[in-house]
């Protein structure tokens, strides 16, 4: 019962918040509003002149050094994400600790480290529960299994929901990557 009032009002919240950025519309018409110009955007965001004035606003943040950083970040993130060239495709069991027998869940972002002089490690992410951020280890291939039967969206899931998220298949096999 909880989940549906938590996301009722929620959604309740986020309408009464754009209704007052567009004051003296129908309630809720707002929302309405917004779909439309988004979409308009979206159609528009195609042409010449759309794509020209986004390359000169990304030439001006590229020449700005601190907004270049935070800028290529997020767009790498975002490319990374749910471009074209989806990096968090690979979901892997990392062992953190032979010891304990310590194991952590993330996402291979590269395989090959040698351009940076380090060739027998891989780039792993590993998002934080409850939190669209997260931590980036690079570690021994030895201890990277890759879960080929795990569901990269799956996996995002069980891990930014702190292992709660039932995934709809579970690990099963893996194999040594």
């Amino acid at each position: 019962m909880s989940p549906i009032v938590i996301t009722v009002y929620a959604i309740v919240t986020v309408v009464r918040f754009l209704d007052n950025l567009i004051p003296g519309l129908f309630p809720g018409l707002s929302v309405v509003v917004i779909l439309v110009g988004i979409t308009l955007i979206g159609i528009y965001s195609y042409s010449w002149v759309f794509q020209s004035f986004l390359g000169f606003i990304e030439r001006l943040i590229f020449r700005t050094p601190g907004l270049k950083l935070i800028y290529s970040s997020i767009k790498d993130l975002t490319v990374g994400l749910a471009g074209n060239k989806k990096s968090f495709s690979r979901p892997v069991l990392v062992l953190l600790n032979k010891e304990n027998n310590l194991h952590k869940l993330g996402f291979i972002t590269k395989q090959d480290l040698s351009a940076v002089d380090i060739p027998d490690l891989v780039s792993v992410y590993f998002p934080h529960s409850y939190n669209f951020s997260g931590e980036l280890f690079l570690v021994p291939r030895e201890n990277v299994t890759l879960l080929k039967n795990f569901p990269p969206s799956d996996a995002m899931k069980f891990i930014v929901s702190g292992g709660i998220t039932e995934p709809g298949n579970a690990p099963k096999t893996h194999r040594k990557k």
